[in-house]
């Protein structure tokens, strides 16, 4: 199974090998694993640098203060609220949109052969 049968967007949001579709992608939360443990494919070469974390910051940034400037004209919490609010949905957001953007660079470095994978 390659990537153009899984496509970008699965292969991304389940993290999951760009050749296979099926040996995990990631080994702990971000670290891109040396080899594909079911096609063995090399992923050392893949170098997403920090175009995933550029554009978490972006993204997610612009959507957290916008809500959170709906939250406070709106419902006009008291300070803890959001002080408690915006880290626990900052946190897991930006981790998931991470993973997400991190394997789709490397599916797309995979796919457009832009480093030495599968050489």
């Amino acid at each position: 199974m390659n990537t153009a049968a899984t496509g970008l967007a699965g292969i991304a949001l389940r993290g999951r090998c760009p050749r296979c579709g099926r040996g995990a992608l990631f080994e702990g939360l971000l670290t891109v694993r040396d080899r594909c443990a079911v096609c063995d494919l090399d992923l050392r070469a893949c170098d997403t640098g920090d175009g995933a974390a550029f554009a978490v910051m972006l993204v997610l940034g612009a959507i957290l203060v916008v809500l959170a400037f709906w939250v406070e004209f709106h419902f006009n919490p008291p300070l803890w609220v959001h002080v408690l609010l915006w880290p626990a949905i900052a946190f897991p957001a930006a981790i998931w949109m991470l993973r997400v953007l991190k394997a789709a660079l490397v599916a797309q470095q995979f796919r457009f052969r832009s480093t030495g994978l599968d050489q």
